[in-house]
């Protein structure tokens, strides 16, 4: 039997883009397959932020920011915690991706037209000793034009082996079986769903109109991760983190659904570290949602204080920004999955952004005219959005009224009014002075000795209950799925390995369908800003090695 194609790549996601885009630059005839329909190219890396980890990059040293390799990797080992006989290709993969952050990543990015907001942002900033969790200096660089700016040079290059006849699209092909013919598994079945018009996030039809299979010397799985697919998460939360919450708000469309990993492990595929995964705790309702319990999580500056569902402030180091992963955990301790952000117009005006390329019209757009507007007074306009119309948002002038409207967002009133007053007011007392107790207060000033933070990111230090800052804002926060940190075990070429090591012949893995890398090239946190980079860094890898392998 003939092969229909050197490689077959399942999933057009970024990871696919990247594998493809180096097989057809290769030489390489490809069929890159996607359930979805062509209006999903790109996947979930298009409504990214597009933030990406880099160290040593021109944009940090114009803002005299000193980072290394040797701080860079340090600090990925404090936040990924490797403790297991799994992390042995995980670890060695980690090293390669600082390695790859730390040089050829921006050169190379940049030669395909890839460009960055001259900003970067600080994202997990810890908050621990020198060798826990977190970044030691800004590292997160927003990708001018954000997730579709990223997509952008992928897709070109996709599209030019599609022109050249190597790249063939075929969407609305949905994978329920990998098999081997002669040794190697080289056989790809599945189903073909209805045609679909779904817009690009929105649910599609799952109708099934036919069957295919499909044969190629290579496979590459690069179908993503469970995130939308709320049994499995829950099936894999892990005990750590508490009791999954009834209520869970979905940062990824529904088609994010984890089936193929199902399908490669029937094939012999090992998957590890299903119990590493990455939700943020900062989610709310999109009032204008584009998949179903679609949530949008808040990237917020130091500031805002941050109660239980009770009113209690979060232990230190939870502050908005710092530790992601160990926020939830104490959340998910306090009997309630749902916290508080109270803050004033003031802090919301500079340090409020949310997270997504659809919620930064200016960035995704590339107006410099209305980048130059963010400093400016009033919240940012999807910020006031939310604030406009979002079901999670309170703003009132007196303390007293936000307290009785934010307990009438929830099933009981848990919120005392005098409690709250005390909290605040106590905390408002630590800005009247130089000297202060309060660690939060300390983050902020702090802070603001970052260029970046003071200009656009950390609002001056000031009383809550100064009505000149006001009005009083009160966001419920609910937990948001996101990533995916564990996936199918890999070796630094890329190939998928089996329950006793030895890679499964014919078959690769990357992106989130691979732990980023490995089968979980982060361990336990992220640092942020190495999803997009673990999807591109892996994808290139398992396209080299697939197109080697063939050759």
């Amino acid at each position: 039997m003939a092969y229909d194609a050197d490689v077959i790549v399942i999933g057009a996601g970024l990871a696919g883009l990247a594998a493809t885009a180096e097989l057809a630059e290769a030489g390489r005839k490809v069929i890159l397959l996607d359930q979805e329909p062509a209006s999903g190219l790109g996947g979930q890396a298009h409504w990214s932020f597009g933030g990406l980890f880099l160290v040593g990059s021109p944009e940090q040293r114009r803002l005299r920011i000193r980072d290394s390799h040797e701080l860079a990797w340090q600090d990925w080992l404090g936040a990924a915690g490797f403790d297991r006989p799994e992390d042995h290709w995980p670890r060695k993969w980690a090293e390669a991706y600082v390695d790859f952050a730390a040089g050829e990543k921006r050169p190379w990015l940049h030669r395909q037209g890839v460009r960055f907001f001259p900003v970067v942002g600080w994202a997990e900033r810890g908050g621990y000793e020198a060798t826990g969790h977190g970044n030691s200096v800004p590292r997160f660089h927003i990708t001018w034009g954000t997730g579709p700016g990223l997509v952008e040079p992928f897709e070109r290059r996709v599209r030019a082996g599609v022109a050249r006849g190597l790249v063939e699209l075929r969407f609305r092909h949905r994978v329920t079986g990998l098999a081997r013919s002669a040794g190697a598994v080289d056989t790809v079945t599945g189903e073909i769903l209805e045609a679909s018009d779904a817009e690009r996030g929105t649910p599609s039809s799952r109708e099934v109109a036919g069957a295919f299979e499909l044969r190629a010397q290579a496979v590459i799985v690069t179908s993503g991760g469970i995130g939308g697919n709320h049994d499995l998460v829950r099936a894999n939360w892990p005990a750590r983190l508490g009791t999954p919450p009834e209520h869970l708000l979905s940062g990824v469309p529904a088609h994010v659904d984890g089936l193929m990993l199902g399908v490669t492990e029937a094939a012999g595929g090992r998957i590890v570290n299903r119990d590493r995964m990455w939700h943020y705790t900062e989610g709310i309702a999109n009032w204008n949602p584009v998949w179903p319990r679609h949530g949008i999580r808040i990237l917020s500056g130091p500031s805002p204080l941050w109660l239980d569902a009770h009113g209690k402030r979060l232990p230190v180091p939870l502050f908005p920004g710092f530790d992601t992963l160990g926020t939830l955990a104490h959340i998910m301790r306090t009997g309630h999955a749902h916290t508080w952000f109270v803050l004033t117009q003031k802090i919301i005006e500079k340090e409020f952004t949310l997270s997504g390329s659809e919620q930064n019209p200016d960035l995704t757009g590339r107006s410099v005219r209305d980048v130059l507007k963010r400093p400016l007074p009033g919240a940012p306009g999807p910020v006031q959005a939310f604030m406009d119309r979002g079901t999670d948002f309170v703003v009132e002038r007196s303390l007293g009224d936000l307290v009785r409207r934010m307990n009438q967002l929830t099933d009981k009133p848990l919120l005392d009014e005098a409690a709250l007053r005390r909290e605040i007011v106590a905390r408002d007392r630590e800005i009247a002075h130089s000297f202060t107790k309060d660690l939060q207060v300390t983050a902020v000033r702090g802070a603001r000795k970052y260029l970046g933070d003071r200009l656009i990111r950390t609002a001056s230090p000031h009383r809550l209950l100064d009505p000149k800052a006001g009005p009083l804002i009160a966001v419920r926060l609910s937990i948001l799925t996101r990533k995916t940190l564990g996936g199918l075990e890999t070796d630094l070429s890329s190939r998928v390995l089996t329950e006793g090591g030895e890679p499964l012949p014919g078959v690769y893995a990357a992106g989130e369908a691979a732990g980023f890398g490995g089968g979980g090239v982060h361990g336990y946190r992220s640092l942020e800003g190495t999803f997009l980079g673990g999807c591109i860094f892996s994808g290139r890898t398992a396209g080299r090695a697939a197109a080697k392998a063939v050759g």
